[in-house]
Protein backbone atom coordinates (compact mmCIF):
# COMPACT_ATOMS: atom_id res chain seq x y z
CA UNK A 1 0.00 0.00 0.00
CA UNK A 2 1.38 3.04 -0.96
CA UNK A 3 1.40 6.57 0.99
CA UNK A 4 -2.42 8.21 1.04
CA UNK A 5 -3.73 10.97 1.84
CA UNK A 6 -7.11 10.86 3.89
CA UNK A 7 -9.37 12.39 1.40
CA UNK A 8 -11.05 11.35 -1.65
CA UNK A 9 -14.38 10.21 -2.81
CA UNK A 10 -15.45 7.33 -4.80
CA UNK A 11 -18.65 6.13 -6.95
CA UNK A 12 -19.44 2.67 -7.58
CA UNK A 13 -22.75 1.60 -9.46
CA UNK A 14 -23.91 -1.90 -10.20
CA UNK A 15 -27.38 -4.17 -11.22
CA UNK A 16 -28.00 -7.55 -10.70
CA UNK A 17 -31.73 -8.93 -11.40
CA UNK A 18 -33.35 -6.10 -12.10
CA UNK A 19 -32.37 -3.93 -9.24
CA UNK A 20 -30.13 -1.54 -9.16
CA UNK A 21 -27.93 0.66 -6.42
CA UNK A 22 -24.76 2.74 -6.15
CA UNK A 23 -22.32 3.51 -3.86
CA UNK A 24 -20.65 6.40 -2.78
CA UNK A 25 -18.26 7.00 -0.51
CA UNK A 26 -16.31 10.33 0.74
CA UNK A 27 -12.76 10.06 3.01
CA UNK A 28 -11.68 13.64 4.92
CA UNK A 29 -9.05 13.35 7.95
CA UNK A 30 -9.46 11.57 11.46
CA UNK A 31 -7.05 10.38 14.13
CA UNK A 32 -8.63 6.93 13.45
CA UNK A 33 -10.09 5.08 11.12
CA UNK A 34 -14.11 5.36 10.96
CA UNK A 35 -16.59 4.46 9.24
CA UNK A 36 -20.18 5.23 8.97
CA UNK A 37 -22.77 3.73 6.83
CA UNK A 38 -25.90 4.88 5.46
CA UNK A 39 -27.78 2.19 4.80
CA UNK A 40 -31.66 1.54 3.33
CA UNK A 41 -33.64 -0.12 5.24
CA UNK A 42 -33.09 -3.66 5.29
CA UNK A 43 -29.40 -3.83 4.78
CA UNK A 44 -28.04 -3.27 8.30
CA UNK A 45 -27.04 -7.02 8.27
CA UNK A 46 -24.31 -5.95 5.66
CA UNK A 47 -22.73 -3.69 8.36
CA UNK A 48 -19.96 -6.48 9.70
CA UNK A 49 -19.13 -7.15 6.54
CA UNK A 50 -18.66 -3.72 4.90
CA UNK A 51 -16.49 -2.45 7.64
CA UNK A 52 -14.15 -5.64 7.56
CA UNK A 53 -14.09 -4.83 3.72
CA UNK A 54 -13.04 -0.54 4.65
CA UNK A 55 -10.41 -1.72 6.94
CA UNK A 56 -8.48 -3.86 4.41
CA UNK A 57 -8.44 -0.81 2.06
CA UNK A 58 -7.99 2.31 4.55
CA UNK A 59 -5.99 2.36 7.93
CA UNK A 60 -7.03 6.20 9.22
CA UNK A 61 -9.61 8.61 7.77
CA UNK A 62 -13.36 8.91 8.41
CA UNK A 63 -15.32 7.27 5.61
CA UNK A 64 -18.88 8.31 4.85
CA UNK A 65 -20.53 5.34 2.46
CA UNK A 66 -23.69 5.83 1.44
CA UNK A 67 -25.60 3.27 -0.32
CA UNK A 68 -28.82 3.81 -2.69
CA UNK A 69 -30.79 1.10 -3.89
CA UNK A 70 -34.08 0.67 -6.14
CA UNK A 71 -35.30 -3.07 -5.95
CA UNK A 72 -36.60 -5.13 -9.31
CA UNK A 73 -40.20 -5.20 -7.49
CA UNK A 74 -41.49 -1.76 -7.00
CA UNK A 75 -43.65 -3.57 -3.91
CA UNK A 76 -41.76 -4.55 -1.28
CA UNK A 77 -42.75 -6.89 2.15
CA UNK A 78 -41.59 -6.49 5.50
CA UNK A 79 -39.55 -9.11 6.75
CA UNK A 80 -38.94 -10.19 10.69
CA UNK A 81 -35.69 -10.44 11.62
CA UNK A 82 -35.96 -13.31 13.81
CA UNK A 83 -32.40 -12.95 15.45
CA UNK A 84 -32.93 -9.39 15.95
CA UNK A 85 -36.18 -9.48 17.82
CA UNK A 86 -35.50 -11.98 20.01
CA UNK A 87 -32.77 -9.89 21.35
CA UNK A 88 -35.10 -7.27 21.88
CA UNK A 89 -37.83 -9.68 24.02
CA UNK A 90 -34.14 -10.69 26.25
CA UNK A 91 -34.00 -6.37 26.48
CA UNK A 92 -37.58 -5.82 26.88
CA UNK A 93 -37.76 -8.86 29.79
CA UNK A 94 -34.77 -6.94 31.75
CA UNK A 95 -36.23 -3.41 31.28
CA UNK A 96 -39.22 -4.61 33.20
CA UNK A 97 -37.61 -6.12 35.81
CA UNK A 98 -35.89 -3.54 36.69
CA UNK A 99 -38.20 -0.86 36.35
CA UNK A 100 -41.50 -2.50 36.19
CA UNK A 101 -42.90 -1.70 32.87
CA UNK A 102 -42.68 -3.03 29.89
CA UNK A 103 -41.49 -1.82 26.52
CA UNK A 104 -44.74 -2.38 24.27
CA UNK A 105 -44.43 -4.45 20.65
CA UNK A 106 -44.99 -1.77 18.87
CA UNK A 107 -41.57 0.01 20.23
CA UNK A 108 -40.08 -2.96 19.32
CA UNK A 109 -40.98 -3.52 16.23
CA UNK A 110 -39.67 -0.28 15.39
CA UNK A 111 -35.84 -1.19 17.12
CA UNK A 112 -33.60 -0.69 13.68
CA UNK A 113 -32.91 -3.87 12.33
CA UNK A 114 -35.76 -5.40 13.79
CA UNK A 115 -37.80 -5.59 10.75
CA UNK A 116 -35.93 -5.60 7.19
CA UNK A 117 -37.49 -4.67 3.68
CA UNK A 118 -37.33 -7.13 0.96
CA UNK A 119 -38.32 -7.24 -2.51
CA UNK A 120 -41.87 -9.67 -3.07
CA UNK A 121 -40.47 -12.69 -4.53
CA UNK A 122 -37.33 -12.86 -3.71
CA UNK A 123 -36.08 -16.06 -2.36
CA UNK A 124 -33.11 -16.44 0.51
CA UNK A 125 -30.13 -17.62 -2.52
CA UNK A 126 -31.62 -14.64 -4.38
CA UNK A 127 -31.58 -12.69 -1.51
CA UNK A 128 -27.70 -14.08 -0.88
CA UNK A 129 -26.74 -13.52 -4.50
CA UNK A 130 -27.75 -9.63 -3.90
CA UNK A 131 -25.88 -9.61 -0.91
CA UNK A 132 -22.81 -10.41 -2.57
CA UNK A 133 -23.00 -8.18 -5.39
CA UNK A 134 -23.73 -5.53 -2.88
CA UNK A 135 -20.47 -6.12 -1.22
CA UNK A 136 -18.36 -6.91 -4.22
CA UNK A 137 -19.86 -3.01 -5.36
CA UNK A 138 -18.31 -2.08 -2.06
CA UNK A 139 -15.01 -2.88 -2.54
CA UNK A 140 -14.64 -1.73 -5.99
CA UNK A 141 -15.83 1.45 -4.55
CA UNK A 142 -12.99 1.32 -1.74
CA UNK A 143 -10.35 -0.05 -4.50
CA UNK A 144 -10.95 3.74 -6.06
CA UNK A 145 -10.89 5.66 -2.87
CA UNK A 146 -8.07 4.21 -2.05
CA UNK A 147 -6.30 4.73 -5.63
CA UNK A 148 -7.55 8.39 -5.00
CA UNK A 149 -6.11 8.87 -1.46
CA UNK A 150 -2.77 7.98 -3.24
CA UNK A 151 -2.66 9.92 -5.73
CA UNK A 152 -3.21 12.91 -3.35
CA UNK A 153 -0.64 10.77 -1.13
CA UNK A 154 1.62 11.09 -3.83
CA UNK A 155 1.17 15.02 -4.15
CA UNK A 156 1.42 15.64 -0.79
CA UNK A 157 4.64 13.95 -0.01
CA UNK A 158 6.45 15.64 -2.93
CA UNK A 159 5.32 18.30 -0.97
CA UNK A 160 6.76 17.24 2.06
CA UNK A 161 9.69 16.09 0.80
CA UNK A 162 10.81 19.71 -0.60
CA UNK A 163 10.17 20.86 3.15
CA UNK A 164 12.41 18.86 4.60
CA UNK A 165 15.29 19.50 1.84
CA UNK A 166 14.75 22.74 3.45
CA UNK A 167 15.20 22.36 6.70
CA UNK A 168 18.20 19.88 5.90
CA UNK A 169 19.57 23.30 3.87
CA UNK A 170 19.17 25.33 6.86
CA UNK A 171 20.36 22.68 9.02
CA UNK A 172 23.72 22.75 7.42
CA UNK A 173 23.37 26.85 7.18
CA UNK A 174 23.40 26.29 11.13
CA UNK A 175 26.21 24.26 10.65
CA UNK A 176 28.25 26.27 8.46
CA UNK A 177 27.94 30.02 10.70
CA UNK A 178 30.57 31.57 11.14
CA UNK A 179 29.65 32.63 14.58
CA UNK A 180 29.81 29.24 16.26
CA UNK A 181 33.93 28.92 16.09
CA UNK A 182 35.94 29.64 18.98
CA UNK A 183 37.92 32.16 17.30
CA UNK A 184 34.63 34.11 16.22
CA UNK A 185 33.05 34.01 20.03
CA UNK A 186 36.67 35.55 21.59
CA UNK A 187 37.04 37.91 19.20
CA UNK A 188 33.16 39.31 19.77
CA UNK A 189 33.71 38.61 24.10
CA UNK A 190 37.26 41.00 23.58
CA UNK A 191 35.36 43.99 21.62
CA UNK A 192 32.31 43.55 24.33
CA UNK A 193 35.33 44.06 26.87
CA UNK A 194 36.81 46.81 25.17
CA UNK A 195 33.46 48.97 25.18
CA UNK A 196 33.12 48.14 28.36
CA UNK A 197 36.47 48.80 30.13
CA UNK A 198 37.52 51.54 27.62
CA UNK A 199 40.06 51.57 24.96
CA UNK A 200 43.36 51.99 28.05
CA UNK A 201 42.18 48.33 29.87
CA UNK A 202 44.68 45.44 29.44
CA UNK A 203 42.83 41.92 28.74
CA UNK A 204 44.51 39.02 30.02
CA UNK A 205 44.60 37.11 26.86
CA UNK A 206 44.92 33.73 28.46
CA UNK A 207 41.42 34.64 30.58
CA UNK A 208 39.77 35.76 27.92
CA UNK A 209 40.57 32.86 25.77
CA UNK A 210 39.32 30.90 28.73
CA UNK A 211 35.94 32.40 28.51
CA UNK A 212 35.91 32.37 25.12
CA UNK A 213 36.04 28.29 25.12
CA UNK A 214 33.36 28.12 27.95
CA UNK A 215 31.08 30.36 25.88
CA UNK A 216 31.75 28.07 22.94
CA UNK A 217 30.90 24.81 24.91
CA UNK A 218 27.59 26.25 26.53
CA UNK A 219 26.48 27.44 22.79
CA UNK A 220 28.02 24.48 21.00
CA UNK A 221 25.17 22.81 18.43
CA UNK A 222 26.38 20.05 17.16
CA UNK A 223 24.25 18.06 19.26
CA UNK A 224 21.22 19.51 17.44
CA UNK A 225 22.26 19.75 14.54
CA UNK A 226 23.28 16.14 14.20
CA UNK A 227 19.95 15.12 15.43
CA UNK A 228 18.49 17.67 13.03
CA UNK A 229 20.16 15.37 10.52
CA UNK A 230 19.09 12.01 11.48
CA UNK A 231 15.33 13.06 11.77
CA UNK A 232 15.86 14.19 8.40
CA UNK A 233 17.37 11.13 6.85
CA UNK A 234 14.45 9.27 8.83
CA UNK A 235 11.70 11.44 7.26
CA UNK A 236 12.68 10.81 3.81
CA UNK A 237 13.00 7.07 4.78
CA UNK A 238 9.09 7.09 6.00
CA UNK A 239 8.16 9.58 2.73
CA UNK A 240 9.75 6.44 0.04
CA UNK A 241 8.14 3.86 1.33
CA UNK A 242 4.57 3.11 2.21
CA UNK A 243 1.74 2.29 4.49
CA UNK A 244 0.52 4.76 7.49
CA UNK A 245 3.12 6.95 8.46
CA UNK A 246 1.85 10.07 8.90
CA UNK A 247 2.19 9.51 12.86
CA UNK A 248 5.48 9.08 13.04
CA UNK A 249 5.64 12.02 10.66
CA UNK A 250 4.06 13.90 13.17
CA UNK A 251 6.38 13.24 16.13
CA UNK A 252 9.11 13.81 14.34
CA UNK A 253 7.89 16.94 13.42
CA UNK A 254 7.78 17.82 17.17
CA UNK A 255 11.42 16.04 17.43
CA UNK A 256 12.28 19.08 14.87
CA UNK A 257 10.41 21.66 16.62
CA UNK A 258 12.26 20.78 19.69
CA UNK A 259 15.63 20.82 18.20
CA UNK A 260 15.13 24.32 16.46
CA UNK A 261 13.90 25.54 19.54
CA UNK A 262 17.15 24.52 21.78
CA UNK A 263 19.04 26.08 18.61
CA UNK A 264 16.74 29.73 19.18
CA UNK A 265 17.81 29.25 22.63
CA UNK A 266 21.42 28.61 22.52
CA UNK A 267 22.38 30.85 19.95
CA UNK A 268 25.37 33.58 19.78
CA UNK A 269 24.85 35.38 17.06
CA UNK A 270 21.80 36.91 15.32
CA UNK A 271 22.64 34.91 12.11
CA UNK A 272 22.04 31.51 13.84
CA UNK A 273 18.43 32.92 15.29
CA UNK A 274 17.42 33.65 12.11
CA UNK A 275 17.95 30.87 10.63
CA UNK A 276 16.02 29.13 13.63
CA UNK A 277 13.43 31.15 13.40
CA UNK A 278 13.00 30.36 9.11
CA UNK A 279 13.51 26.70 10.11
CA UNK A 280 10.34 26.62 12.62
CA UNK A 281 8.40 28.47 9.24
CA UNK A 282 9.08 25.52 7.38
CA UNK A 283 8.52 22.72 10.29
CA UNK A 284 5.46 24.54 11.10
CA UNK A 285 4.20 23.89 7.07
CA UNK A 286 6.16 20.66 7.48
CA UNK A 287 3.22 20.02 10.34
CA UNK A 288 0.53 21.14 8.61
CA UNK A 289 0.69 19.41 5.83
CA UNK A 290 1.43 15.97 6.57
CA UNK A 291 -2.16 16.20 9.10
CA UNK A 292 -3.62 15.01 5.87
CA UNK A 293 -1.42 12.01 5.18
CA UNK A 294 -2.85 8.46 6.89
Amino acid sequence: MALQSMTGFARQADSLSGAAWQWEIRSVNGKSLDVRLRLPSGFERLEQDLRSVAAKHVARGNIQASLSFEGANTAAVPVLNEAAFDAALVIAEHIAHKTGERPSIDTLLGLRGVIETGDAGMDADEAEAMDRAILESFEAAMVQLAEARQAEGSAVARVLLQQVDEIERLTQAVAADPSRTPDAIRARLAEQLERIMGENSSLDQDRLHHEAAILATKADLAEEVDRLEAHVAQARELLSGDGAVGRRLDFLAQEFNRECNTICSKSNAASVTRTGLEMKIVIDQFREQLQNLQ
